[in-house]
């Protein structure tokens, strides 16, 4: 019993101090956010908002803001939608080549962003979609696809097809069977794969510098060119809105699906 309460406390332990390590970046940048000196500092002479009313006078950060949800929505939507058939092919059916056709679609997350984002700029210029919406959504959807393929075909694997074939027995036709029994059956993975492509393709930075415009820049790259002229507390407060934003929808997440049946797709 000893041993139990020293090896629990040991794990305990090793838990907060793993917690706090991940964490306190995070609580430095919010903290930093507050200050009201010119320069990147903790605030000692009181909490200001003066970094955050700043934001508003640099409309650039707010308009690359709209446009990085904008083109994370689509891409993970568009993703989703593609691993949905190819999750049910790979786990359902064996044929020839299933191995090279999974490996296909997970051998984004082994190539370098910086080789595909040279690869996409010239794929691009030649098809003339460099530094637009179409072209930035094909790009994303090939590097946000693993992704989402990992948690639906979790879901679909873990699935109970009992209810299908009982559907089917029912006189369903496939169609309604899909929408109306294994939709629902694997929405968690769906929407575990769909929540955590959106959140890698609106942080995607070293890719889309490359295949990026002018006027299509996300705000990774409005924050990244921002630091290369000046360091402020304005890049601190920018990303201090995004982690406030982010633990809102986390929140909301949670209590309308739960974060553990997200995370493992069930």
């Amino acid at each position: 019993m000893k041993r139990f309460d020293k090896n629990g406390s040991l794990a305990l332990g090793f838990n907060l101090v793993f917690l706090v390590f991940l964490i306190a970046p995070l609580v430095v940048v919010c903290l930093v956010a507050f200050t009201d000196k010119g320069y990147l500092s903790l605030p000692r002479d009181g909490l200001s908002l003066r970094w955050f009313v700043e934001i508003l006078d640099h409309p650039e950060f707010i308009d690359a803001f709209w446009f990085s949800v904008y083109l994370a929505f689509g891409s993970a939507t568009l993703a989703v939608m593609l691993a949905i058939p190819a999750a049910i092919a790979t786990a359902r059916y064996k044929f020839p080549g299933r191995g090279l056709v999974m490996a296909f679609f997970m051998s984004p997350l082994m190539v370098p962003h910086v080789v595909l984002g040279v690869a996409f700029l010239g794929y691009l210029s030649k098809l003339g979609w460099s530094g637009t919406y179409i072209g930035l959504v094909a790009c994303h959807i090939i590097l946000i696809m693993p992704y989402a393929l990992r948690l639906v075909l979790a879901s679909v694997t873990g699935m109970d097809r009992d209810a299908e074939a009982a559907a089917r027995s029912l006189g369903a036709t496939k169609w309604v069977t899909f929408r109306r029994v294994t939709v629902p059956l694997i929405l968690p993975g769906v929407t575990g794969g769909w929540v955590l492509a959106f959140i890698t393709s609106f942080d995607e930075l070293t890719m889309t510098l490359f295949i990026a415009s002018p006027s299509s820049t996300t705000l990774p790259v409005r924050m990244y060119q921002h630091i290369t002229e000046t360091i402020d507390p304005l890049i601190a407060s920018v990303s201090a809105v995004i982690i406030f934003i982010t633990i809102i929808m986390m929140m909301i997440l949670d209590r309308i699906f739960g974060l553990d049946k997200l995370l493992v797709g069930k």
